[in-house]
């Protein structure tokens, strides 16, 4: 609100006013200038106001860094249902209060003070000193006759035992007063000179009048010259302030309030002309890896570099700025040919790819560039932008460093996305999800001995939404967190219910994504669904990506090895696709591997796949792991596997994966075909 206050000329002179809020805590949270106090609970206004419902000034603060004194004045902000919200204070330099004292008619020593009912003086001076903060009996400070509207009493001032003809007001109905006093000594000087002086005396003292008043003129002009010293440098800081509210203090580049100017009035130029513009999206590629690894200072290092490159690759009349992180835009104004836009997205490209030196060290980026045009892909800045924007994720989507341009068809990719993530919100609570199971068999024998449960999403208007649309809005949003342990509870309480209705015992298999897995509350939660559901640990199989395992391998051994005291099996999940050595996988407690479907879809005819295949059946056996192969899909595949000493399998050539009620049956026939035949083998 100050800043839409501030547009409006509601509040008072940045120069000399500074306007804070601060909250119900007392925390500063919006301010006309840095305020030297990130809360103010201990002051004595904030109190006030915790009381009261009134003006309160503030006893006078120095402030530590200049020395100068200043006054808060605030009042109470309340909600709409009348609690304390907060309060709005206005700090003014205390001097300002006594500008006004004139040697001329105050003399050396008069008085010129405002002070508080409390008797602190928010601000006194007498000559050129100014104080404040001092205490005084106000009862004593105040003549008793001003009351009546009297005139200057004579009286000795108890703040620094001057007599003094003193006069006060008090100022409305403000908790303070305004003193004037004259100095007795000063005022009764001329009548208690010596009438009877001879001539040389007068002259003296006209000679010494002279002086003095020469004096008083040398000391006007020091003053003057102080004053202008002083509002020269109000003038420059105000200088400084405008160009740090419009640039950015790292790269020095045009910030986002300049560059929405900018491009506002461009689009204001283009439309009198008939000319194009366009705007480029800029945002660097894993960038966080710098940040993390080498810290923020080669961070800042490489965004000053990476601004310098940036400008080298543009015309004068061409724009470009930093808009916060690693994002930066570029404004191409007056547009004859739009081939010169993919010209400086492609220069932009190669400068930013070549090497960097920082901290000492050589290091490479890249980035993604997103590109909108005036008039066909935006009327208006926000549009263009956003526009710009969609184009640059684009790129990154594509594969990074490239560049785009924004369509039709990538807006409605985006609206689509949005709208899925909309929806992905609620699905929760209107129970649109289900789990559907797909049985994993043993080859030999040809009997069920566990299950996968697989997430669907059953949309209202959309239909049913395929996991590899839904799963990674989910990842990235982190609602993938609630929707897994929602997944974790209903596969745990369905295995619970199987066998209670009378069957044996199965391993239940969870997949496991990488923001699940490296959430804090992910064994907390286990535990707390295996005792509410009676699950036994040991029938719970998790199953986390290769990727995943190499990641962080300390901190994966730790989340394993909790999961291992706990009973929970661990799986790892399309195998093969990492290339994880022997070494690698010896050092973790693992309890399956789960061949990629990519190996087993070709697996009886491309060589290189059964190479592939056998040497993964090996590594299991050799460390006492459980193989399984899923996707399988043909007789030719299964028989292969059967051959090569494969434990288990799983695929579309068994059954596909099918809700609850019908896995249930499934169960029951499949245990009751087994018994009555004695088939051998799965194959079989």
């Amino acid at each position: 609100m100050l800043q839409t206050l501030k547009s409006r000329s509601l509040l008072p002179p940045d120069l000399l006013f500074a306007v804070s809020i601060a909250d119900s805590k007392g925390d500063v949270v919006a301010s006309t200038r840095t305020p030297e106090l990130a809360n103010v609970t201990g002051e004595d206004y904030f109190e006030d106001q915790l009381r009261n419902d009134a003006l309160a000034v503030g006893r006078p603060r120095r402030s530590p860094v200049s020395g100068d004194w200043t006054l808060q004045f605030s009042r109470r902000l309340d909600s709409i249902d009348g609690n304390f919200s907060g309060i709005a204070v206005v700090a003014v330099d205390a001097a300002y209060f006594v500008s006004g004292y004139e040697t001329s008619k105050l003399g050396e020593h008069g008085v010129l003070g405002v002070l508080g009912t409390d008797g602190v003086f928010r601000a006194r001076r007498s000559g050129d000193a100014v104080w404040a903060g001092d205490v005084v009996d106000p009862a004593k400070a105040i003549p008793a006759t001003d009351a009546a509207g009297g005139e200057g009493v004579l009286t000795t001032n108890p703040w620094d035992g001057v007599p003094r003809y003193t006069s006060a007001r008090q100022l409305f109905d403000f908790p303070l007063a305004v003193i004037v006093g004259l100095s007795a000594e000063e005022q009764l000087a001329p009548t208690r000179r010596d009438r009877s002086t001879h001539l040389w005396q007068a002259a003296a003292a006209s000679l010494l009048l002279l002086a003095i008043v020469g004096t008083l003129g040398w000391m006007s002009l020091q003053l003057s010259a102080s004053r202008k010293r002083a509002v020269d440098e109000q003038v420059a800081h105000a200088t400084r302030v405008e160009y740090l509210a419009f640039h950015d203090g790292l790269t020095t580049l045009p910030n986002r309030s300049l560059f929405s100017k900018l491009l506002g009035q461009s689009i204001k130029q283009a439309q009198r002309q008939h000319r194009s513009l366009a705007v480029l999206f800029l945002d660097l590629d894993r960038f966080k890896h710098i940040n993390d690894t080498l810290g923020h200072e080669a961070g800042d290092q490489l965004l000053q570099q990476v601004a310098v490159r940036l400008k080298a690759c543009l015309r004068d009349s061409d724009t470009v700025a930093r808009l916060g992180g690693d994002e930066f835009v570029v404004l191409l104004p007056d547009l004859d040919d739009e081939r010169y836009v993919a010209t400086v997205a492609q220069k932009a490209l190669a400068a930013i790819a070549s090497p960097f030196a920082v901290l000492g060290r050589e290091f490479r980026v890249t980035a993604s560039v997103g590109i909108s045009v005036y008039p066909q892909d935006g009327q208006d800045e926000q549009t263009l932008t956003k526009n710009a924007d969609i184009a640059m994720y684009q790129a990154k989507e594509d594969g990074k460093n490239n560049f785009r341009f924004y369509s039709d068809a990538l807006n409605a990719n985006t609206l689509e996305r949005l709208t899925l993530e909309s929806s992905l919100r609620h699905a929760l609570e209107h129970n649109e999800f289900e789990l559907h199971y797909q049985a994993k068999r043993e080859i030999r024998s040809g009997r069920i001995t566990g299950m996968e449960a697989l997430l669907r999403w059953q949309h209202p208007d959309l239909g049913t939404v395929a996991p590899m649309q839904f799963i990674p809005v989910a990842e990235e949003t982190g609602l993938i967190v609630p929707i897994g342990k929602w997944v974790l509870l209903t596969a745990c309480r369905q295995n619970v219910a199987w066998q209670r209705a009378g069957q044996a015992p199965l391993c239940m298999a969870v997949n496991l994504t990488p923001r699940q897995f490296a959430d804090e509350n992910l064994l907390a939660d286990l535990a707390a669904i295996l005792a509410a559901t009676g699950m036994d640990a040991q029938l719970l199989e998790l199953e986390i990506s290769e990727g995943m395992l190499m990641r962080d391998v300390p901190k994966t051994m730790r989340i394993l090895t909790a999961l291992k005291t706990m009973g929970v099996r661990i799986a790892i999940d399309d195998f093969g696709i990492g290339y994880s050595s022997l070494s690698n996988l010896r050092q973790f407690p693992l309890d399956t591997i789960k061949i990629d479907r990519s190996f087993i879809r070709d697996v009886a005819s491309v060589d290189a796949d059964k190479a592939l295949t056998e040497a993964i059946i090996a590594m299991g056996r050799t460390l006492s792991l459980t193989v399984v192969a899923q996707g399988v899909e043909t007789r030719e595949q299964a028989e292969f596997l059967r051959r090569n000493a494969c434990d288990e399998l799983q695929g579309f050539y068994f059954n596909k994966p099918v809700p609850a009620e019908q896995f249930g049956e499934l169960l029951r026939t499949e245990w009751d075909a087994l018994e009555g035949d004695g088939a051998g083998g799965i194959v079989a």
